[in-house]
């Protein structure tokens, strides 16, 4: 893991987890295959393209079709322009898809009587403005109605990477801004809101965010390469088993500099935190979104999409959030950028098919991420049954070409030229 007390705490944890403790992830069972080569040279057309948009020079992919087969690989170079091959062992920063597991604590925090999800922020966190009339449910939701604070700190988190941020004062950022809406009333993207959660969390039960996660995410699930890391600078897993992470900066000219990225590979966690900090591998990452979407995690009765919300003015019907998750057709999941990655992962709890994918530079923003995992779930999607198998009947409400023009549209950088 990224620091020797993090491999400690999560040695530990799981060491703890006796088998009978472990979580069992129901769902189709994954036939024991390859996909077929002509799914896999469209996935891997859909990949390459958006590296190529993107700037990343490497990227990791998981994809598994149950009726079908896998294809896990990694694609790329360490650096712009050649050097060490990525492999799918490469650790990287999950970005928000650490939000869901944050929303999981809390869940299984309150069924165990520790905290109300309709407890008052001010009951739990101290020294911020009066949040009286925001509850922990709502941090987790998105509906706080507060800002994001990375936004207001990009140009000072890509300057000084290593900087150690109290997590209290890299939230009150966001804080300052005016909300815009009341809680409860709409989605508004808040890493400030689960930094608090996380804040929250700690308080009532005495515990640190990184062990809470370990107890209750990654050692029920036997994610051993998955960890929140301590706030010294470090690259994700340790030297030697990090995904290069990249920052394509715009120069004066307004063009981005897409030959020679920002390399934000070592960085303190501290600025994410409970919102985006966590540092897992591909295989981790995939399970992981297959026990999110079939709610393996949650406490009986507990519903985290029950009250979802448009992320935004004109979203199609079919895509609403809520629980700390995205809610894409059939598919659940997360997705976003944190300094020098692209992540997403969806998962259909029905057909188990499940998209898991990292790409390298941030600089196109977050919606690249999702774009791409879509596409390929929309390719995977038809993928031929395997001899025996039998294909989903539903699909989704979206066409693999669709989602290729949209991660076509967002791109920053040019193809090298012939």
């Amino acid at each position: 893991m990224a620091t020797l007390s993090g491999v400690v705490a999560l040695i530990v944890a799981l060491a703890g987890c006796a088998a009978e403790d472990r979580v069992e992830v129901k769902g189709p069972t994954q036939v024991e295959a390859a996909l077929p080569e002509a799914t896999v040279q469209q996935l891997q057309d859909a990949v390459t393209a958006a590296m190529t948009a993107t700037g990343s020079p490497g990227a990791i992919v998981g994809v598994w079709a149950p009726w079908s087969g896998t294809w896990v690989t990694a694609l790329g170079t360490q650096t712009p322009g050649g050097g060490d091959a990525v492999s799918v062992d490469d650790e990287f920063r999950a970005g928000p898809v650490t939000r869901a597991m944050t929303c999981d604590v809390l869940y299984q925090v309150a069924a165990a009587g520790k905290v109300g999800l309709d407890d008052s922020v001010t009951k739990w966190v101290s020294g911020v403005p009066d949040l009286s009339d925001i509850t922990l449910r709502q941090l987790c939701d998105g509906t706080s109605g507060i800002g994001s604070s990375s936004g207001v700190l990009m140009g000072e988190l890509l300057a000084n990477p290593a900087r150690a941020w109290n997590p209290r004062e890299f939230a009150s950022f966001g804080l300052g801004q005016n909300r815009t809406s009341q809680p409860g009333v709409a989605w508004r993207d808040s890493d400030a809101g689960y930094i608090l959660l996380g804040l929250a969390l700690e308080r009532a039960t005495g515990e640190s965010a990184a062990t809470l996660l370990n107890d209750h995410v990654f050692g029920p699930l036997g994610m051993t390469a998955t960890s929140l890391p301590d706030a010294p600078a470090a690259a994700p897993g340790g030297d030697g088993t990090a995904l290069a992470g990249y920052y394509s900066p715009r120069g004066g000219d307004g063009v981005v500099n897409c030959a020679a990225p920002l390399d934000i590979t070592t960085m303190s966690s501290s600025s994410m935190f409970t919102d985006s900090g966590v540092v897992t591998d591909i295989q981790d990452l995939g399970h992981y979104v297959q026990a999110l979407a079939h709610g393996s995690l949650l406490p009986a009765g507990t519903q985290r999409l029950a009250d979802a919300k448009s992320p935004f003015d004109g979203a199609p019907s079919w895509f609403t959030t809520g629980g700390g998750v995205f809610q894409a057709g059939s598919l659940i999941g997360q997705y976003g950028a944190v300094p020098g990655y692209l992540t997403a992962a969806f998962s259909d709890p029905d057909s188990g098919l499940t998209v898991a994918i990292v790409l390298n530079n941030s600089a196109a923003g977050s919606s690249v991420a999702a774009e791409l995992a879509w596409e390929l779930a929309a390719i995977a999607s038809k993928a031929p049954a395997a001899a025996g198998q039998t294909s989903p009947g539903a699909g989704l409400p979206w066409t693999a070409e669709q989602f290729r023009d949209e991660v076509a549209k967002a791109a920053i950088c040019a193809p090298p030229a012939q």
